[in-house]
């Protein structure tokens, strides 16, 4: 079923809208979510939830793009389980790894004001689209989904350091294209 008509089933009502959601996206949320808190059971949990938020969100909200906007909620739920509970499980803290990588670029970036965070995130979006496909897949992949590195290199068919060189170089031209924008990091 394709997006629109999922989303004309929230904007009805209709109970199929979740089923339709699920059978859709549920596979990639649970992996966001299983990234994160490495339990099934919880991570099945925050997909159930991430589907009750759209429910409870559409309308008024109409997402552009409907896979996207469901995995920046599985994943928020899942960071917000994650860190109430204060787990420190994957991979001996993977998420807090990957986390701690891009604070090294962002860390004081970041305005405490809305304004300051909205110039931040329009900073982020165009260094996002100023990468190649692949290497914006990568970027994601770590910082976003929270992939561990054994796993993209995996995914990618490439070494672990090469992934984790590329991850590096990326910080550091993250770093640089912040400071362009004028954020002090």
């Amino acid at each position: 079923m394709e997006d629109k008509e999922i989303l004309s089933l929230f904007r009805v009502r209709s109970e199929d809208a979740i089923a339709a959601a699920s059978e859709k996206y549920g596979p990639r949320c649970r992996a966001v979510a299983r990234n994160i808190l490495a339990d099934e059971g919880d991570a099945e949990e925050c997909v159930s939830d991430a589907m009750l938020s759209a429910w409870n969100a559409i309308p008024p909200q109409s997402p552009a793009y409907l896979g996207a906007y469901l995995a920046k909620i599985t994943r928020n739920l899942a960071l917000n389980r994650r860190k109430a509970a204060g787990i420190q499980r994957r991979g001996g803290g993977e998420t807090a790894l990957a986390l701690e990588e891009l604070a090294e670029c962002a860390a004081s970036a970041g305005g405490e004001d809305i304004a300051g965070q909205l110039a931040l995130t329009e900073a982020l979006t165009g260094f996002l689209r100023s990468l190649s496909p692949e290497k914006r897949r990568l970027f994601l992949r770590r910082y976003w989904y929270l992939y561990p590195v054994k796993d993209i290199a995996r995914a990618m068919g490439v070494g672990e350091s090469r992934v984790k060189s590329q991850l590096a170089r990326l910080r550091q031209t993250l770093r640089a294209h912040l400071e362009k924008e004028g954020f002090s990091v």
